[in-house]
């Protein structure tokens, strides 16, 4: 994914219902993956089109012809989660990880599991790294 496009609530909601499903779904099986109130189907079928356009998104035809679409992400929840969150970086803490880290530590009630988890991910991280060095040289 070359342009990173924000995905709104609404694009949000039918994105984690193609991701929780594994596999491609039609108009129909979206909707019925919602919770109550459902949405109407021509609001579905508009929010397919801008996923479509926007690229997170295929669709094609089922087998056997017809008119009925199948829709499948391009992109895995990994994929945009990890955009997602350089995109928060470049622009709500200009592009420091040192601050966006900060302002985690600073705002949130993190309780000393959550901190002991951090820094052991810390040191996995530091010791990976060394390790490609000492086998780079």
């Amino acid at each position: 994914m070359k342009e990173f496009n924000t995905l709104t609530r609404g694009e949000m909601q039918i994105m984690s219902i193609l991701w929780d499903n594994g596999r491609g779904m039609t108009t129909h099986e979206i909707i019925d993956a919602y919770p109550e109130p459902r949405p109407a189907y021509s609001t579905i079928a508009t929010f397919m089109k801008i996923l479509t356009h926007k690229k997170y998104v295929t669709s094609y035809k089922r087998d056997g012809g017809g008119k009925t679409y199948v829709f499948s992400p391009l992109v895995t929840r990994a994929e945009y989660t990890r955009q997602a969150m350089k995109e928060v970086k470049k622009s709500f803490f200009g592009g420091s990880l040192h601050s966006l880290i900060s302002f985690f530590v600073k705002e949130e009630n993190i309780s000393d599991e959550e901190l002991e988890e951090i820094l052991s991910l810390i040191d996995k991280g530091t010791e990976k790294r060394d390790n490609s060095r000492t086998a780079d040289l």
